[in-house]
């Protein structure tokens, strides 16, 4: 075959492998225009698109099942053209951004399917911590899908998506995913969640030995001392900057943004935390570790739930999330802006800068208990028990429980005006940036 013939026969074989579909649109959608580089075109078979491009420059590794091939059923092939990905990003350090639209494995093939889908989720796992790795639900995204799909650093569905791993009996919207907090972040539809997945991977490293990101920051930040703390925590951030996650899932709030120009993650734990809230707020800290993102804090929590009936989960939930903070490497700060109580303080405390407003208590026990517990006497003869027993609590959270009193026992090593708390926080980020720890040997934390 001479070059010309040859090229002919290319150019016949590209165009009926890159028809346009779903699929196609949404991985291009995904990379700077022109970027997208299609890999392993002629498998088109396979029921997936694959290839690489850039994102803001940076390079991505990314696939896009292709529900009108097959089902964009998960068979050998399938398989093979997914762990290549993963494998390059591997060798390269480069994020791995996946499309789900399948319905599930071809179960025809028996014990291939199960080898292929075991290729798939080993290559995850080996890249867990490695490479960010952000999952878009676009459309069915059900059985071994819906695992792979979970498995990622961050799963972003469209609100008509179908997600499930077995024969649903309720609900299987995008939203109802989001509800339970199985979905960090819902769209309106498939498109408007493949651009969510290249915001969110413009601004994470591109691994886990490359540095927070750092872009054009601003100091703006006005005081609102109406505002409750989630409200802070994302008024803090750059305008424009904070993409929260499992919004609406507990009333803890934990996103990404910058602060300053300093990529970070922000945590606001606030009222009560139970198991959910615990659990929301560990994974999101040791996403954050792994990538060497910056994790701030705003605390402002009665500390965990003493009504649920099975305590000792709580309790465990509890210790899951304090390991979470004393075992992270990447910089933790640390700002208490309302209660802060005796474990409620503990967890928060492995911070490695910590930052009070004035209006913060922090204290061993809380103001009513350690009245009772300390001040009982005091109580004594009271005309008006509960006028005198507020008095009492009043007082003693303005000087044993207060953050000048934290700060005289060096428990926090700032007392500052709400007003600065951004300056503060550059500051603490800026300080702490070149941060190095160095743990004893072993493989995880358990």
């Amino acid at each position: 075959m001479n070059l010309e013939t040859g090229l002919q026969a290319l150019n016949e074989k590209k165009s009926a492998c890159q028809t346009d579909s779903p699929a196609r649109e949404r991985i291009t959608a995904l990379f700077d225009e022109g970027t997208f580089v299609e890999m392993d075109a002629f498998a088109a078979d396979a029921g997936v698109i694959t290839g690489y491009g850039k994102i803001e420059g940076a390079m991505v590794y990314a696939f896009s099942q292709d529900v009108q091939a097959m089902g964009g059923a998960i068979n050998a092939a399938h398989a093979e053209k997914i762990a290549k990905i993963y494998a390059l990003a591997a060798k390269n350090g480069v994020p791995v951004a996946g499309i789900y639209d399948s319905n599930g494995a071809k179960i025809s093939d028996g014990q291939k399917v199960m080898a292929a889908f075991t290729k798939i989720i080993a290559s995850i796992t080996a890249l867990s911590g490695v490479v960010p790795q952000i999952a878009v639900a676009a459309g069915s995204c059900v059985g071994s899908c819906a695992m792979l799909a979970a498995a990622a650093d961050i799963l972003i569905v469209a609100e008509d998506a179908t997600v499930y791993l077995s024969s649903p009996d309720g609900n299987t919207s995008g939203k109802d995913a989001a509800e339970c907090g199985a979905a960090d972040i819902v769209c309106e539809d498939a498109l408007s969640a493949v651009l969510k997945a290249r915001e969110l991977l413009s601004v994470l490293p591109l691994n886990n030995l490359s540095m927070a990101p750092v872009c054009d920051g601003d100091m703006a930040y006005t005081y609102d001392s109406s505002a409750d703390l989630k409200k802070t925590a994302k008024d803090v951030c750059d305008e424009g900057t904070f993409v929260e996650l499992k919004a609406g899932y507990t009333s803890a709030v934990t996103g990404i943004g910058s602060i300053g120009g300093v990529g970070v993650g922000v945590v606001a734990a606030c009222g009560t935390l139970g198991v959910e809230g615990s659990e929301k707020i560990a994974r999101f800290v040791r996403f954050c570790d792994c990538f060497n993102l910056p994790v701030v804090t705003f605390v402002d929590t009665e500390g965990f739930c003493k009504k649920n009936p099975k305590k000792a989960v709580v309790a465990d939930a509890a210790a899951t999330l304090a390991k979470a903070y004393a075992s992270a490497t990447s910089p933790l700060i640390a700002l208490f802006a309302g209660k802060a109580v005796g474990t409620a303080f503990a967890v928060f405390s492995t911070s490695n800068y910590k930052i009070a407003w004035p209006t913060a208590t922090i204290s061993a026990l809380d103001p009513a208990a350690a009245v009772e517990f300390f001040w009982h006497d005091r109580l004594k003869g009271a005309e008006n028990t509960e006028a005198t027993r507020k008095a009492l609590e009043e007082e003693y959270a303005s000087k044993e429980a207060s953050a000048f009193a934290a700060a005289g026992a060096s428990l926090v090593e700032e007392v500052i005006d709400p007003a600065a708390t951004k300056t503060s926080l550059i500051a603490a980020l800026d300080m702490l940036a070149s941060k190095r720890a160095v743990g004893l040997p072993k493989k995880h934390i358990n």
